[in-house]
């Protein structure tokens, strides 16, 4: 019996699902402080402009002129102090310096203790998005026993649906794990 096209949709669908989760867990990586300055750390700033709370990379510029500093430009010069605000409210570890024109963001060196919290979380972060994975699979192969018991494929196809399945899994879980050990070596690297 040829494999249905509901099965098919099955594996295609657990894979992008799989992908996402990837694509998740390197965003969540990215907005991590590690030792050096990276301007993702401010994706979750919001600054009051005109009366809306709107995120900092609507209303500036940023970027990293030396290792541990971030320079953000305000595109309207009026609203620095509400940036400046913004950046405190924040609490990133370091207090913006005003020039008039920007604000300058010196980030501290991070302390052994900070080094290992973060690589603690970066550790938990990465066993949630294993399990994730895990349930996705979980997910396909109830479905495809499904199809098994509506007659639809045959036993000999659920045991390849579910070898491929699991490498897929393997396959994934992988790439978080190289991402979860790429993150904790940034954090470490002084």
């Amino acid at each position: 019996m040829p494999v249905t096209e509901a099965v098919n949709l099955i594996l295609v669908k657990m894979e992008e699902e799989m992908k996402e989760r990837l694509q998740k867990l390197a965003k969540e990586f990215s907005v991590l402080r590690t030792g050096r300055a990276n301007p993702l750390i401010l994706e979750s700033v919001k600054v009051e402009y005109y009366g809306q709370s709107v995120p900092l990379k609507q209303v500036a510029a940023v970027s990293v002129p030396e290792a541990r500093t971030l320079e953000i430009r305000p595109w309207d010069p009026s609203i620095l102090s509400d940036l400046e605000k913004a950046l405190q409210k924040a609490d990133l570890g370091a207090l913006p310096q005003n020039d008039g024109k920007m604000l300058r963001l010196s980030l501290p060196m991070m302390t052994e203790e900070r080094r290992k919290e973060l690589i603690k979380l970066v550790k938990k972060i990465g066993e949630e998005f294993r399990v994730a994975i895990r349930n996705e699979r979980h997910g396909a192969l109830d479905l495809i026993r499904k199809s098994e018991k509506a007659k639809e494929i045959s036993q000999d196809d659920v045991k390849a649906l579910e070898a491929r399945v699991q490498k897929t899994t393997d396959l994934y879980i992988q790439k978080v794990d190289q991402q979860t050990l790429a993150k904790e070596q940034e954090i470490s690297t002084i």
